[in-house]
């Protein structure tokens, strides 16, 4: 009888262990966005070095907050905060709105989010027509 009290409770304390196992892997963290990531954009017509960007985030919770900056006329670098910005699981989504001689254009901003790269998409709308292309960021150290 002994015996079976043991093997019960062994079988019990296993289960229970099993339970709570699978119950916490779901709410496993996924990479966070904080911290500083750049890339290389490419000019148009893909001529030129491109120009390097550099995206600062900031996550609490689902809200993403942050600024882009990339270079200006003479070199100067410009700031921009992004809007919109959220955090989903290991994906990030936010908007970028720019000015240039009196005109704004917004580029969205998505994409999942490793260790070490974000890769995704940016769309930007132009003339009615929205155009795609891939980015890929790097975390700086």
């Amino acid at each position: 009888m002994q015996l079976k009290k043991t093997m019960l409770a062994s079988l019990l304390a296993v289960a229970t262990c099993a339970v709570l196992a699978v119950g916490l892997a779901p709410q496993a963290q996924a990479a966070d966005a904080s911290g500083t990531w750049s890339w290389t954009m490419q000019a148009r017509g893909g001529q030129g070095e491109g120009r390097k960007m550099t995206l600062k985030l900031k996550v609490e919770g689902d809200k993403l907050t942050g600024t882009m900056s990339s270079p200006g006329r003479e070199g100067k670098a410009t700031d921009t905060a992004i809007s919109e910005g959220k955090v989903k699981g290991d994906e990030i989504s936010f908007s970028v709105t720019r000015e240039f001689n009196g005109n704004k254009m917004t580029s969205k901003y998505s994409g999942k989010v490793t260790a070490d790269a974000i890769k995704g998409k940016i769309e930007t709308e132009r003339d009615g027509n929205t155009r795609s292309r891939d980015w890929e960021a790097k975390r700086e150290k």
